[in-house]
């Protein structure tokens, strides 16, 4: 024997977790007792009686109904397996429960650039979307929530800004029903295929606002891909249990599922029990770093396999700044969740859970992914790798480091970072004694100047620019 393997045998690869289906299970059955008893708010007259229609019966309450099983598996076989992100040049990227992978950007409503903190405006959406563009483990650009725009008008100006400045697939935070109309105005002039998403979260326990369901129903019936997420927060607005938040966030997604199946039958959804928060006792805090935030992301992702379903869940941490506490939180999220085979990580680039954006944290956050990522890949154990002859060829007391071996091999075996310091004292105290955080805030505003193209004709930035000129120019809508 010369020591040889299969060359398909890799040395530590690592694989998302099988299914625990008995876990899932119990979940799943306890969320379908939760919509039948009590049931869940629909808080939208035309939808209350949109679901009672198809089979829903109505519950101890205004605007409650009670859900049954059947119409909840109705629903769930009606849902795309597996859907599809395109960028905006219609390249799809497909997500599936078992599938790869994909990182998102972060919602929020602050920015901290060059240490200073402040409201984030439609200038830095500019700016943030073309430096995620630019990050090549960004997948997904987020929508962000602009000062100097008027609320209504968020959701649409967002997605004009960030389809003028990136080619990526887009996902716009929602804001109105009107602006949700106009969302949907919008998707014919790229292309009939999904280049931006939308989603919304349910307020709960056990609640759909008319917000959230008015804007499901204007983007209806034009294959836009919506997120469908749970929000639990552990101990308030969800048994303080990891299980009964689980339980209950997932019933209000399988709520929301049946809502958008109802209003657009077949349109592609995302299960998001990753937004899943514990409530520190001590300090009010809705804490969205911790190990526990990860297990509930764990539990997305298996509840997503198990309704064969792309998961969704949020990489975040309550850290203010680039700091020791935003690497320790974000690093094991994304190692964990990425482990656990959520399929849609949101959370690159964020600070202050969520609320902040930080153009440092996220080419930071970008070298992280590729860190883990090329653990993830583990080494192939073969005849090539192993190696043999070329150890004979050198010899014993030999050196490998000119051996063409090597040099074919040097810049694709290892992990080579762009921020990350591997130069002797003497160099690095040379070069300005920079911290990580430092390196990053500049390779940030060198990206942020670098023009990038956003894959639009003239005619379709023109009318992008009039639909959302028309909609400011209408008297404000809820």
């Amino acid at each position: 024997m010369d020591g040889s393997v299969s060359p398909y045998d890799v040395f530590f690869h690592m694989s998302a977790p099988e299914i625990p289906i008995e876990t899932a299970e119990r979940i799943h059955r306890a969320s379908l007792e939760l919509l039948r008893d009590p049931g869940v708010r629909l808080e939208h007259d035309e939808i209350f009686q949109l679901a009672l229609s198809r089979g829903a019966r109505a519950g101890c309450g205004a605007q409650v109904v009670r859900i049954p099983e059947e119409m909840v598996r109705e629903a769930l076989d009606l849902c795309p397996k597996p859907i599809s992100l395109c960028d905006k040049s219609g390249r799809p990227a497909v997500l599936s429960a078992e599938g790869e992978s994909c990182f998102w950007s972060v919602p929020g409503m602050s920015i901290l650039r060059g240490g200073t903190h402040r409201p984030f405006t439609s200038g830095d959406m500019a700016d943030i979307a073309r430096l995620l563009d630019q990050l090549e483990n960004v997948s997904v650009i987020f929508g962000m929530s602009m000062e100097d725009i008027p609320p209504p008008a968020r959701d649409v100006v967002g997605l004009k800004i960030m389809a003028l400045n990136s080619r990526k697939h887009l996902r716009v935070l929602c804001f109105t029903a009107a602006g949700a109309a106009a969302l949907k105005c919008m998707k014919p002039v790229v292309g009939d295929y999904p280049w931006f998403s939308i989603g919304f979260t349910a307020h709960g326990p056990l609640r759909w606002t008319q917000v959230a369901l008015d804007i499901f129903k204007n983007t209806a019936g034009a294959g836009i891909p919506a997120t469908i997420n749970g929000e639990p927060m552990a101990g308030t607005s969800a048994p303080i249990t990891l299980a009964g938040a689980a339980a209950v966030g997932n019933a209000e997604i399988l709520a929301g599922i049946v809502v958008n199946q109802l209003l657009e039958p077949g349109r592609p959804c995302i299960y998001n029990l990753g937004l899943a928060h514990v409530f520190d006792m001590r300090t009010a805090i809705a804490v969205t770093g911790a190990p526990e935030n990860a297990l509930l992301a764990t539990a997305s992702a298996i509840m997503g396999r198990y309704y064969r379903l792309p998961s969704a869940s949020w990489v975040s941490t309550e850290s203010m700044v680039p700091d020791s506490q935003a690497a320790l939180e974000n690093m094991f999220a994304f190692h964990t969740h990425l482990s656990s085979g959520v399929s849609c990580i949101w959370g690159i680039g964020q600070l202050e859970s969520e609320l902040t954006i930080c153009p440092a944290q996220a080419v930071i956050d970008d070298e992280m992914i590729s860190y883990i990522r090329r653990f993830q890949q583990g080494f192939p154990v073969d005849s090539d790798s192993l190696a043999l002859e070329i150890v004979r060829e050198v010899g014993i007391g030999g050196s490998f480091l000119q051996a063409e071996h090597t040099l074919s091999r040097c810049r694709t075996e290892f992990f080579l970072p762009s921020i990350s310091c591997r130069v002797r004292r003497g160099r690095w105290a040379k070069e300005g004694a920079k911290r990580m955080d430092e390196k990053a805030e500049e390779t940030a505003s060198r990206l942020i100047k670098t023009p990038v193209e956003n894959g639009l004709s003239p005619e379709q930035q023109a009318e992008l620019e009039r639909i959302t000129d028309a909609f400011l120019s209408q008297p404000a809508k809820s």
